[in-house]
């Protein structure tokens, strides 16, 4: 339940919300949607991204010179974890057609497709199957396709969301293929909520003009993931998944090719050598390295692998300059700090207020514009509400949802964030939520094209590790559809590659070179990445994992 000290704040949230109520009603804006330019101004002054130290160059690999997020450059600029010269490569442990790294959304979309275009896989995944951003996402997928939102509006949405910054090609092939995996994921078992009349039930999100956000309540990611989950153990005889056993190191062949990688077994600390005609990289972003020391909403795993690995064997990279803050993260109770509270909250009515029950933006503004006025309220204006540990927010008034459709409505469509806060004693029908900005999305990521091709042949990439799909904000509900259709293209390109695909002899070789560059640009070798794991422990055993190279035995 919530501190006595903030009672006298809660009661003007009640006692300004009949008159907002009645507003809301009459269709009247309540707080009408920034202009271009104040949304420009207030990204500017107060958005992370924009601060001084928020960016620098990074000294090495292929976008060297760069300005990149400062973090994303000080886990570039690390060392590998492996040996190049005591593996032999020519005795792999594993041999397969498509090897995909990671077992979320996109790992296991990518894994099912290649299997109806004969081609046998193998996921390799840090934790288990299903332990990813993909399980966690809560509040629905956007996807065209009503005669009155065609994909052609959802691509204007997704341009204008991403500050026209993204790759044209790659909107396209996600709004066009929405239809379709709306359809794929029905017939594989999820159920989308629907209305009294059988038609799918839809709802706004930030940034987008017309309402096409399907949902299953607020388990959407979960729904998905259990799915596509049990599809991948329906074809034992065409997937394999490791669990427990993340990718350290990609492998090249002679000519540059992607010819798989390293395992790590997290159990017994042994190397494995892993050998594919195509690999798929599908390890998701970055949360958990909690950029700008910001709370995050993001799975215990999320550690930028995929990059490190990618960017070492000469991928390029897109938009790393560029971070998501998801407006609503939870900021009390303490236990709970960054937990994801969604959008479709916003979308359903909910409003954002000061400690003085005034709302202060338009609830729907995209994702960065209105995580920035968050931070304005808070601290330009110390209008926020502060929390017992220091932490401060707003209120996001979700009791007046109940008021707008019906009691019941929360119960019935957020079962799980009825449930989450009722935990600590707080009901969500009749008191408002406490919310601040909270570490979210990886905007960029590595390089691809509509294919889901990377700069090197054989190599792939699907969902969030990818870049340029977004730009540089991405708009609620994307992400889901963006792991599924690429997921599913990846899959299809990696396993026909495959059928003509020949390697020649297998090389760490790019791993040494990367080594030599880190010592001519002075870099010193007191960390090596990928992290694999989030560091929260004491601190002696923190420098042992930041600086533990070679750890393990070799199978």
């Amino acid at each position: 339940m919530y501190p006595e000290y903030m009672h006298e704040s809660l009661k003007k949230v009640e006692q300004s919300r009949n008159k907002r109520l009645e507003l809301e009603k009459s269709g009247e804006p309540v707080f009408p949607p920034m202009t271009a330019e104040e949304r420009e101004d207030v990204l500017t002054k107060f958005h992370p991204d924009y601060k001084p130290d928020a960016r620098r160059k990074i000294k090495v690999g292929p976008n060297k010179g760069e300005e990149l997020t400062t973090e994303v450059a000080d886990m570039l600029e690390a060392y590998s974890r492996v040996m190049p010269g005591l593996f032999d490569l020519d005795d792999p442990d594993y041999e397969t057609d498509v090897l995909i790294i990671g077992g979320g959304g996109a790992g296991c979309a990518a894994a099912i497709i290649a299997a109806e275009h004969g081609a046998k896989s193998i996921i390799s995944t840090k934790l288990r199957l299903g332990d990813a951003n993909s399980m966690m996402s809560q509040g629905g997928m956007q996807a065209a396709g009503k005669q009155h939102d065609p994909p052609t509006r959802h691509y204007l949405d997704a341009i204008g969301g991403g500050h026209f910054d993204n790759v044209p090609k790659l909107v396209r092939a996600m709004t066009e293929d929405g239809p379709d995996v709306v359809k794929w994921l029905e017939d594989l078992g999820v159920i989308w909520d629907k209305n009294e009349d059988g038609s799918v039930h839809v709802l706004h999100g930030g940034g987008t003009s017309r309402k096409r956000m399907l949902s299953c309540r607020d388990y959407t990611g979960a729904i998905i993931m259990r799915t596509l989950m049990d599809e991948v153990r329906n074809h034992p005889e065409k997937i394999e998944v490791i669990e427990f056993m993340p990718t350290v190191e990609l492998i090249l062949d002679g000519k540059g090719k992607c010819a798989g990688c390293i395992l790590y077994d997290l159990e017994t600390e042994e190397y494995y050598v892993a050998k594919a005609k195509a690999t798929i990289i599908a390890t998701g972003g970055y949360g958990r390295l909690h950029i700008r020391g910001f709370d995050t909403t993001n799975h215990y795993g999320a550690t930028g692998d995929g990059l490190i690995m990618a960017y070492r064997a000469g991928a390029k990279l897109m938009y790393m300059d560029s971070v998501q803050y998801h407006p609503t993260g939870s900021a009390f109770p303490e236990q709970i700090a960054g937990f994801l509270i969604t959008e479709k909250i916003r979308g359903a009515g909910g409003q954002p207020l000061n400690k003085h029950g005034e709302l202060f933006v338009f609830p729907r503004e995209p994702r960065d514009v209105e995580s920035a006025a968050f931070i304005r309220e808070c601290v330009e204006k110390h209008n926020g509400i502060e929390t017992p540990s220091g932490r401060t927010g707003v209120w996001l008034d979700s009791p007046l949802i109940e008021k707008l459709r019906g009691d019941g409505y929360l119960n019935k469509n957020f079962p799980a964030m009825h449930r989450q806060f009722i935990k600590y004693g707080i009901d969500i029908t009749v008191e408002p939520m406490l919310v601040y900005p909270s570490l979210h999305y990886q905007n960029g990521g590595i390089a691809i094209n509509e294919k889901c091709e990377t700069n090197i042949k054989g190599l792939y990439v699907a969902g969030e590790a990818s870049g340029g799909v977004h730009g540089r904000n991405r708009l609620m509900g994307n992400s889901v559809l963006d792991y599924n259709v690429f997921g599913r293209r990846a899959g299809e390109y990696a396993a026909e590659y495959a059928k003509s695909a020949k390697l020649g002899t297998l090389t760490l070789s790019h791993v040494d070179d990367y080594d030599k560059e880190l010592k001519q640009a002075k870099i010193k070798a007191d960390k090596v990445a990928p992290v694999l794991l989030p560091l929260y422990t004491p601190e002696a055993v923190r420098e042992r994992q930041l600086t533990a190279r070679y750890e393990g035995t070799l199978r």
